[in-house]
């Protein structure tokens, strides 16, 4: 795995400094819309991403278990981001390469829904030291959720794998 061609699409688009510290990829992370995977930095229409995508997370040694969170650090607008970050899925105990669908779902997916600007929709994979029974700070709302606080309660150290793409409205200005 080329560590610097991994890292380097998030530092450029900030995922890196906004949402989560600078790692090192320790596994692979495949996030897949319909049937095409998807690449850092790609451009998806929010009703391309309605549904839950299939994600898996393979590669790392040690772990047969992970935990996956999905965020919009640009919410409500990237200009204003004051509900940074929005939390739109989170799951927990996903086993090694199998599809996130297996794990134990703490919050349910929301696909992206920007209203206004383009967003940042950020998949961050940590690592679990075993089954997770329970969780610190269980997430009860959407906005103003922190992965960096999520992780840290919970001792899940720094991310092992990172992926985003970005969406925006598809509503087009009306001309009168």
């Amino acid at each position: 795995m080329n560590v610097r061609a991994a890292v380097d699409p998030l530092v450029m688009a900030k995922v890196i400094g906004d949402v989560i510290d600078k790692f090192v990829p320790a596994a692979e992370l495949t996030v897949q819309y319909e049937s095409t995977p998807e690449a850092n930095g790609c451009d998806i229409n929010p009703s391309s991403a309605a549904g839950k995508p299939h994600v898996h997370i393979s590669g790392s040694r040690g772990s047969p278990n992970y935990t996956l969170v999905m965020v919009d650090p640009d919410a409500p607008r990237p200009s204003e981001p004051t509900f940074r970050e929005w939390l739109h899925w989170m799951v927990i105990n996903i086993p090694e390469g199998a599809d996130a669908s297996e794990g134990k779902e703490l919050m349910p997916y929301m696909g992206p829904q920007p209203p206004s600007g383009i967003h940042r929709c950020v998949f961050v994979a940590f690592k679990q030291k075993g089954v997770m029974e329970t969780v610190k700070t269980w997430p009860v709302e959407r906005k103003n959720f922190s992965t960096r606080k999520f992780t840290g309660e919970n001792e899940l150290g720094l991310p092992i794998a990172a992926l985003y793409f970005n969406s925006q409205s598809n509503q087009k200005s009306k001309k009168k």
